[in-house]
């Protein structure tokens, strides 16, 4: 076989050549599966003890550290020193300062709200214009799902100096339904109908009461407002279907829900507009 191979690349290809590159693929590849092993393992005793998001963060650290680490001393192997690039850091430092302002930004930022924990994997949150499920909290940013399967990557900076609406948070929510009547209807029989509506549904509870408000007189009806709560996976349900059944038993009962609508008085109000017939005369 060494028949087929230059004679100049025989020094090359010796075992003594070879060994140190053998070692150093070894000592990458164990390195990998034993940081990934790691980080798995220490994900799954975060999230099981903590939440998600320690997991998520304690793994991608471990896995990272462990996998520069190993490609070190892989380097090593095959005598390739970092006593050189230690020495230029100095040289190299504001610029790669400036570079990573804004990850280290994130960073810092990421443990800040992990820390505080305003929300957790699964939850539904808004980040101003922007509302989907929380997928994971990584080292920079916060990956979500939106409603119409858009994945949508946040930085971690943007979040701490945004508003950020947890919708999931708490066990139960409040929904609000706006209720116009007309001026002619007796409104202590609308809230009894609109009470009686709301007892047979099942799902919206008996504790916190409901509770109906009279927001004031509009241009054209009687302005209520229905207050029911709700467990929180039900919010979105109950609050498409109550306006619906709301519709369908006015409508069953004779109660008016008015639309706007505007009335012209040339003169005084109890006088008939002035309108008349005239014939046209010829010359």
């Amino acid at each position: 076989m060494s028949n087929y191979i230059p004679a100049s690349l025989l020094p090359y290809l010796s075992i003594e050549t070879l060994a140190p590159y053998i070692r150093a693929l070894l000592i990458a590849l164990f390195g990998y599966k034993l940081s990934a092993a790691m980080s798995n393992r220490l994900k799954e005793t975060l999230t099981s003890r903590y939440s998600a998001q320690h997991g998520l963060i304690g793994g991608q650290i471990v896995f990272y550290g462990g996998t520069v680490l190993f490609v070190t001393a892989a380097l090593n192997q095959i005598g390739f020193s970092l006593t050189p690039l230690l020495g230029a850091a100095g040289v190299v430092g504001v610029a790669l300062g400036f570079a990573s302002q804004t990850s280290v930004s994130n960073i810092i930022s990421g443990l800040f709200i992990l820390a505080e924990q305003p929300f957790k994997v699964n939850d539904i949150i808004s980040v101003g214009d922007v509302t989907g499920v929380v997928l994971s909290l990584d080292l920079l940013s916060v990956k979500l799902r939106a409603f119409d399967n858009r994945f949508i990557r946040i930085p971690h900076e943007t979040i701490v100096k945004s508003q950020v609406t947890n919708i999931t948070r708490f066990p139960i929510r409040r929904v609000d339904v706006d209720v116009p009547v007309a001026y002619k209807e007796d409104i202590a029989r609308v809230k009894s109908i609109l009470l009686d509506i709301v007892a047979k549904d099942p799902r919206i509870l008996k504790q916190p009461e409901p509770v109906i408000f009279f927001k004031g007189f509009g241009n054209s009806s009687i302005d209520l407002l229905l207050l029911v709560w709700a467990e929180t996976p039900e919010w979105y349900p109950v609050r498409n279907s109550l306006p619906e059944v709301i519709k369908a038993t006015f409508d069953e009962l004779g109660i008016e829900i008015p639309f706007p609508h505007l009335t012209l008085y040339p003169g005084a109000w109890d006088e008939p507009l002035p309108l008349g017939i005239h014939e046209r005369t010829s010359n």
